[in-house]
């Protein structure tokens, strides 16, 4: 159970810091700690807000066939870059200029894990 977890924020670790290298205006300070840091966010938030989220987009999701997850992925990452801001452990924080960002970084961010969760599921 724990290896599963720590497996699992390391993916969204490595997913959150192949984004930062994507976008250049996501701007971070922390190294790895801002990465684990919000691989950790990540999984807290996929775990117990995104299914609520998807319950209460449900007609949503339906008229839309399935599109509206793409902006439920973006709050997500919204969501988890103001708790690392908010959080504020050891000089870590984010910034993202520009808006539209959080979608093609939420769009990224579920790719590359989605990915990654292929290659080492496989193995």
């Amino acid at each position: 159970m724990i290896k599963k977890i720590i497996f699992g924020v390391v993916l969204n670790g490595l997913a959150l810091y192949l984004v930062t290298k994507f976008f250049p205006d996501v701007q971070y300070t922390g190294g790895i700690a801002f990465f684990a840091l919000g691989g950790l966010i990540i999984g807290i938030l996929n775990t117990f807000v995104k299914p609520l989220m998807k319950l209460l987009a449900l007609p949503f999701l339906l008229f839309t066939m399935g599109l509206f997850i793409f902006v439920i992925n973006a709050i997500i990452f919204w969501l988890t870059m103001k708790a690392v801001n908010v959080i504020s452990i050891a000089d870590i924080a984010v910034t993202i200029s520009d808006p539209l960002t959080y979608i093609w970084g939420a769009l990224v961010f579920g790719v590359v894990n989605w990915i990654l969760h292929l290659i080492i599921n496989n193995k």
